[in-house]
Parts: structure tokens; C-alpha cells; sequence
């Protein structure tokens, strides 16, 4: 391996295990993204690292949504209830306390509106077909 390839590789698996710890921060945090950010994780790992590729894949959290949303098998309904409450549960939470301005907390409301759209415009996928 060259070391131009070698310095790749290294900042390939840096800016994955960046963008998994931005997307689990994103878990607890409505406004920040976590999918996004775990779906360039394993787009780094997967040029990477394929130990690292399939430990995030791996993963009991977070392993089956990815795979799940790359190969657009969709989401079970419970995943998409559970996303969608926690969502607005944390945008409410924010807009209450986080925030004394309009502006924020219109910002706020389009964001959960935008989120919510998306998920539900994604496949409402059977619970059994998503094991695999």
C-alpha cells in the first residue's frame, strides 16, 4: 500500500467514526440528523475498513436501520412511530425551554414537519423482513 493510500484509508476511518459519533449525539438530539451522518459512516468504512464496515452494520442499535434505509426495505411502523414521537417530543422540549425566539422555534417546527414527511414517505416495511 502507498502511503497516499495508506493516509486515505486513515482519514476515511477518521471521518466515519466522526460522522457515527455525530449521528449518535443526533440519537438524543431532534434537530441533529443521526441517518445522514451514519450513512456516510458506512459509506467511509465501507472504503475503507471492512472490519469497521461490518462492526457499524453490526451494530444491535443501529446495524438494521442502516442496511434497512440503503437498500430501501423501509422502516417497520414501530421504528417509524417511535422516530416521529421522539422527534416531536425533543422539538417541543427544545421550542419550550431551549428557546425564547419566533424564529428559532418556527425553524424548529419546520424541521420536525420536514423529518416527519420524510419518514412517512419512506416504505412501511413488514417487521419479519427486517431481521435479515
Amino acid at each position: 500500500m502507498s502511503p497516499r493510500a495508506g493516509f486515505k484509508k486513515w482519514l476515511f476511518i477518521a471521518a466515519g467514526t466522526g460522522c457515527v459519533g455525530v449521528g449518535a449525539v443526533g440519537i438524543a438530539v431532534p434537530v441533529l440528523p443521526t441517518t445522514p451522518f451514519l450513512l456516510l459512516a458506512a459509506f467511509f468504512y465501507a472504503r475503507s475498513s471492512p472490519r469497521f464496515h461490518d462492526a457499524l452494520l453490526g451494530n444491535r442499535v443501529v446495524g438494521n436501520y442502516i442496511r434497512n434505509y440503503v437498500e430501501r426495505r423501509g422502516m417497520t411502523l414501530r421504528s417509524k412511530v417511535a422516530t416521529i414521537s421522539f422527534l416531536w417530543l425533543g422539538i417541543v422540549l427544545a421550542a419550550i425551554f431551549a428557546t425564547d425566539n419566533p424564529a428559532v422555534r418556527i425553524t424548529l417546527l419546520l424541521v420536525a414537519i420536514g423529518v416527519t414527511t420524510h419518514i412517512l414517505t419512506l416504505k412501511t416495511a413488514d417487521t419479519a423482513a427486517q431481521s435479515g
